[in-house]
């Protein structure tokens, strides 16, 4: 059921209209922000990725896109406190390098934590690499276009180096070894 309209009177009691009280919520939601960010990042970069296909070639560049989480942690996800039974089953298939197991459960544990936030923020980490000049741009330009797909081969290679490291599987990029939960 629809809460009072903007100019009603408010529902907390107050006595004023909903606009100049508790209101009703306007304006895009998060959700829609980190969309449109993603989207205009996308755009920005897709000069850009096609130069760089013609001079690398799609394979080279593809590949170096793909060990970007490797040597930078902050490109890695940021995985939550309690794993979802899909992120642990592919941790564990991680941990034991089963990669026939990983590729069986790699979908469907990226659809647990893929959200907008979720790409948005790695293209902002993207984009703060290029600017301290830690990454190749043309190699984070490829990243943040293949984020705006809606299946990321970068948002999954993302979360399986996140999920490797946190299982003791992997390095950290700096070279640590972290003791597996």
């Amino acid at each position: 059921m629809a809460g009072p309209g903007r100019n009603q009177r408010c529902g907390c009691g107050s006595g004023l209209k909903a606009k100049r009280c508790c209101g009703t919520p306007r304006g895009p939601s998060a959700q829609e922000l980190d969309r449109a960010f993603l989207a205009e990042q996308s755009r920005r970069v897709a000069r850009r990725v096609l130069a760089a296909t013609f001079e690398h070639g799609r394979g080279e560049l593809f590949a170096e896109m793909l060990d970007l989480p490797a040597r930078h942690y902050q490109l890695q996800l940021r995985l939550p406190a309690v794993l979802s039974p899909e992120l642990e089953q592919l941790r564990a298939a991680i941990r034991t390098d089963n990669q026939e197991r990983v590729d069986e459960l790699i979908t469907s544990a990226v659809t647990t934590v893929d959200t907008p936030s979720t790409r948005a923020d790695l293209v902002r980490q993207l984009l703060s690499l290029i600017d301290t000049d830690d990454i190749h741009p043309c190699a984070a330009a490829t990243a943040v276009f293949d984020l705006s797909r809606s299946q990321s081969s970068f948002l999954e290679v993302a979360l399986i180096e996140a999920l490797a490291v946190s299982a003791g599987a992997t390095t950290t990029p700096s070279g640590l070894l972290v003791a597996a939960r």
